[in-house]
């Protein structure tokens, strides 16, 4: 029997998300959740075959091998054990691959020591990916795990685009530069996109948008990534649920020297308290429109903000590309709410973007143009997979 199964795993620092496909078919088979990692009192464990009722449980979970065991206990209970021979690989999500990785990897000592060393650029994510490595690899060490990367299609940006006029030896010697992130979902996105419209993604351009609590815009020429808005970490770009987005750095000067603020107090307040929180203290998208609709003023300004840094982003990415085939929709936000499509794209007749309010509005789920058919340019809603992604790139690599 061929292996053809890829067991993905989304390894956090307090829980462990995992999904089982069958890639003969891109078939989700299973997927759970593992809470409370590491942390006073049990776990608890959610487990959901494709066939058959949901199951819950609470355990001990003191470590990511304590979550990955009771995990694998799981699947093995729907006939799919880590020690199954239909399992082809293991694909784990890691959060930055710095320049040195721009593909999916077969992962190594070598390659664990290099995705430790990137733990400066990314310290809440790399060390829990990290765990899911080691204890994959640990508890079956002749199955083939796969790291990918959300950095790693970003990686064809050009270093125009990358770079920050900052001093060039600081920025070098600090691995200072735009690095990027949601490339699984750019990636996975863009290549749907061109799929909707009947074309090689090699053929087309397109500007994807993710927006979900966390938020990002990506310009995509022929299928290679050639800017997108977030920066070293992912704070930089749109507004986001929590996160600011793009402010003057002088900011972060300012609220040391007049408010007394430490940097962790600073770092706090861009990450965790601003964004649509910050602006009008809801960072739920549909809770900001219900207020806007009643009349609430804050809730209004906060969506104007929202949707005037997208549209900069959007009028930005039309004049680098030169030539927009589709602007595609994605994530949480983007694939939900229809307010923020019609206002992102409105009064951009000129561009060749509308949108069709009745396709714009009507219930579905899958890949779907909401533009008129005069349109030049393609609106679409294009929902993400990224587990899919990571299953798909995965999968290529061990299968070749």
């Amino acid at each position: 029997m061929n292996a053809r199964l890829v067991l993905v795993l989304n390894s956090g620092s307090s829980s462990l998300k995992y999904q089982l496909l069958d890639m003969a078919d891109e078939r989700r088979l299973s997927f759970g959740l593992v809470e409370r990692i590491g942390e006073r009192g049990p776990g608890r464990l959610t487990h959901t075959p494709a066939a058959g009722e949901r199951r819950e449980r609470e355990l001990p979970v003191p470590d990511h091998a304590a979550a990955l065991r009771a995990a694998a206990d799981e699947l093995a209970a729907d006939g799919h054990g880590l020690d199954s021979p239909e399992l082809a690989a293991v694909g784990h999500r890691v959060v930055h691959g710095g320049r040195r990785f721009t593909a999916p990897t077969l992962v190594d000592d070598g390659v664990e020591a290099e995705i430790e060393r990137l733990v400066p650029l990314a310290p809440l994510h790399n060390p829990a990916n990290l765990a899911g490595i080691r204890t994959a690899r640990a508890l079956n060490p002749g199955l083939p795990q796969v790291a990918v990367f959300d950095t790693a299609f970003h990686t064809t940006i050009p270093d125009h685009a990358a770079c920050y006029a900052i001093d060039a030896d600081t920025a070098a010697e600090h691995r200072i530069r735009r690095y990027g992130f949601h490339g699984t979902s750019h990636a996975f996105v863009s290549r749907r996109t061109a799929e909707l419209l009947g074309r090689e993604p090699a053929e087309v351009n397109v500007i994807t948008l993710h927006l979900g609590n966390g938020a990002s815009a990506a310009a995509v020429a022929g299928g290679r990534c050639v800017d997108t808005s977030m920066g070293l970490t992912p704070l930089e770009g749109l507004v986001m649920g929590t996160r600011s987005g793009d402010v003057d750095p002088a900011v972060v000067f300012h609220l040391s020297r007049v408010a007394g603020m430490s940097v962790g107090e600073i770092d706090e307040l861009l990450n965790s308290r601003s964004g649509l929180l910050g602006l009008c203290g809801d960072n739920d998208m549909r809770e900001v429109v219900r207020r806007m609709d009643e009349g609430d003023p804050r809730a209004r300004l906060a969506f104007d903000v929202y949707i005037h840094r997208l549209r900069s982003y959007l009028g930005a990415y039309f004049a680098l590309l030169g030539r927009v085939d589709a602007v595609a929709f994605t994530a949480g936000v983007g694939e939900n709410a229809t307010r923020v499509r019609t206002a992102a794209v409105s009064g951009l007749d000129g561009w060749g973007l509308a949108v069709d309010e009745r396709l714009n509005t009507a219930p579905g789920r899958g890949p779907r143009i909401i533009s008129p058919e005069y349109a030049r340019c393609a609106v679409a809603v294009v929902p993400t997979d990224e587990e899919l992604e990571i299953a798909i790139q995965a999968f290529a690599l061990v299968g070749s």
